[in-house]
């Protein structure tokens, strides 16, 4: 573990290769097994609210039904998190030729919103813990993404380079310059 800029920061991040392959895992990341859905922080919480308004057009009736009785926010040990349906797909979940795809994220590249999605989607699959009073960044592995692996391996993309817009978007710019200063020592 490596600190960069008062975050502590997994080496696997700086070492292994990741690069989605949608067209292979189907968007499995958006669809598997758990019992909460994606963490949020404080402040989205009330934005996946007004999100839905947005993007409920593209939800199956399915979706819309369980968010009805289930809304689109629960509570996992005092934390917010999105809802999901049976403890697999999420909510915002619409399928495009059996690919598990954000309706969120949709509405944000089509120019409707200014919210892309909730920040520890965009950053998967780095995920964010505490050590201390300190932010931990860790690559949290799972076999739905290993298309990802051979993908980053094939294009030679390690995972800080394949996230480094919502790692400048959560951390900002200077300190992922910091990050790609500390991940030539990896090199």
């Amino acid at each position: 573990m490596i600190e960069v800029g008062g975050i502590f920061v997994e080496n696997e991040i700086f070492t292994e290769y990741f690069l989605c392959d949608i067209k292979k895992c189907f968007g499995d990341c958006c669809t598997f097994p758990g019992v909460y859905g994606a963490p949020l922080t404080e402040a989205e919480a009330p934005i996946l609210e007004e999100q839905f308004e947005k993007v409920k057009h593209l939800l199956s009736a399915k979706s819309l039904d369980w968010i009805k009785k289930n809304g689109v926010v629960e509570f996992a040990s005092g934390r917010p998190t999105t809802v999901c349906i049976n403890k697999r797909d999420c909510v915002f979940v619409y399928y495009s030729d059996k690919v598990a795809l954000c309706s969120i994220e949709k509405e944000f590249l089509d120019g409707n919103t200014n919210f892309r999605k909730p920040i520890s989607c965009w950053l998967f699959p780095i995920r964010v813990g505490v050590i201390g009073n300190s932010i931990l960044l860790y690559y949290e592995k799972i076999s739905e993404c290993s298309s990802a692996i051979k993908n980053g391996e094939r294009q030679k993309m390690k995972i800080y380079q394949t996230l480094r817009e919502p790692l400048i978007a959560f951390l900002g710019e200077s300190w992922y310059n910091e990050l790609i200063e500390i991940a030539m020592k990896f090199e």
